[in-house]
């Protein structure tokens, strides 16, 4: 019996660039009527994140920052931040790279300058930024660090391979074809769920995980019913026990029928 769907947001069940379809709204609102906790777990900021949840009338600790920073209305449940030196050494790494960088410090979106990256991003996802050099922020609460190239994903690919090696104490994971994002070892969506599972005393098997892209694949790793999106990343879709259909054909709805009998 499902206990616990941990799911992501953007591809999964919201439609990228557009919006929640009626069907995903009115799944969420019967799994929770059946007793069984919807978590978002999430890349985004916990101030757009947490927007979602309200949206959805969810009343359950929402999982952002790749699962860097869980919180339940104004309380921290949990939080790994990366240390100002981390953040400063990735700093210098982009600057090397000319690619542009998010800096998110105590949920605050910056950007060194306002460019079309960080434009693209904030309207997609209707989010708010601050510009100012980093140079000049205190870095005390540094969420993550998001590189952006929508040219040329296959420079995030190359990213992906190398890094690592440079940064061994980090997470870092593609979110997107066009990002890179990097944080704390133990931010991730696995660690997140993890946490919440013992929280409340749920087994591995009662929960279900769902999501479409490779920072999902620490989230599938969590459930004992592991999901993937039509719209999925192969990888994904590999480490996933069932596929489901696409986010624009209500494949969130159609899994949730399937096993949660809603």
């Amino acid at each position: 019996m499902i206990k616990l769907v941990a799911t992501d947001i953007d591809g999964t069940i919201l439609i990228p660039e557009g919006d929640f379809t009626q069907e995903v709204k009115k799944c969420i609102k019967k799994l929770c009527e059946k007793n069984i906790k919807v978590v978002l777990v999430t890349g985004r900021m916990h101030a757009a994140a947490s927007l979602i949840a309200k949206d959805l009338e969810l009343d359950t600790p929402v999982v952002s920052y790749q699962g860097g920073l869980i919180k339940h209305n104004n309380e921290t449940l949990y939080e790994k931040c990366l240390t100002e030196n981390q953040a400063e050494r990735i700093i210098d790494w982009a600057n090397q790279e000319k690619i542009h960088l998010n800096l998110y410090n105590d949920d605050i979106l910056y950007s060194e300058k306002e460019c079309y990256e960080i434009t693209r991003y904030c309207n997609n996802l209707h989010t708010n930024f601050q510009i100012k050099p980093f140079c000049d922020i205190q870095k005390t609460k540094v969420n993550k660090l998001l590189a952006i190239d929508y040219d040329n994903p296959d420079k995030i690919n190359r990213f992906v391979r190398e890094l690592p090696a440079i940064f061994p104490e980090l997470y870092i994971v593609k979110s997107t074809p066009y990002f890179l994002e990097f944080s704390n070892k133990e931010a991730s969506k696995y660690c997140a769920v993890r946490f919440l599972q013992k929280m409340w005393n749920i087994k591995e098997e009662e929960t279900l995980t769902i999501g479409d892209q490779n920072n999902d694949l620490a989230l599938l790793k969590a459930g004992g019913i592991k999901i993937a999106m039509g719209n999925a990343t192969e990888e994904l879709k590999q480490k996933a026990d069932d596929i489901t259909d696409t986010v624009f054909n209500n494949g969130f709805v159609k899994a949730m029928e399937k096993y949660c009998a809603v």
